[in-house]
């Protein structure tokens, strides 16, 4: 017998962190976590497209990260969880340097701003940089609050948009696809 997914607990428009807190789900908390999730979606939905081994292996620790901060943010920060919530470690910002590096070896120079596009690819990395964006800005929002925030969490995601930006030119350059230069009107 399967567990049901529903527990109408939440059909006030609340939720409980983990340690029991009960928070609106428009909650600043809430809404980083969901977009944390969001851009775990995205880069599952990206690995499905990209046929490189070892960037689809990146990218499944990338989603194991995301699922770590999730439930960084998911805890009441003054609440003992009396959970183990695993976390971040500067080896993971250090796998992502690394990475980047690692593919800027194989690409030209990037002589102008590029537009997101060339290929369905290479738009949805796009995509999931913008997100991971709008979720280091959620947490940058939060520690302006005086939220607690880990501080690998914002260093982590702004380290994995510029990963995103560089695998979506590294993925775009093995598909031969163009990269679509920006020329400003004048």
């Amino acid at each position: 017998m399967s567990l049901k997914i529903y527990t109408k607990t939440g059909d006030k428009g609340t939720t409980s962190l983990i340690g029991g807190t009960k928070v609106s789900k428009a909650h600043i908390r809430i809404e980083t976590y969901g977009t944390v999730d969001e851009l775990n979606s995205w880069i599952g939905f990206v690995n499905d497209q990209v046929k490189h081994k070892r960037s689809g292996k990146i990218l499944k620790e990338i989603q194991d990260r995301l699922f770590t901060i999730g439930s960084s943010l998911a805890c009441d920060p003054d609440k003992d969880t009396k959970m183990k919530i695993p976390d971040l470690q500067d080896t993971d910002v250090e796998l992502l340097e690394k990475e980047i590096d690692r593919m800027n070896e194989k690409l030209p120079a990037m002589k102008s701003f590029i537009l997101p596009g060339g290929h369905p690819t290479v738009s949805s990395l796009h995509i999931a940089r913008c997100v991971c964006r709008r979720c280091e800005r959620l947490c940058a929002h939060m520690q302006d609050e005086k939220m607690f925030i880990d501080r690998l969490v914002i260093k982590y995601l702004n380290r994995l948009s510029d990963y995103l930006f560089v695998l979506s030119r590294f993925i775009g350059h093995r598909l031969k696809a163009k990269e679509i230069p920006w020329k400003a009107r004048i």
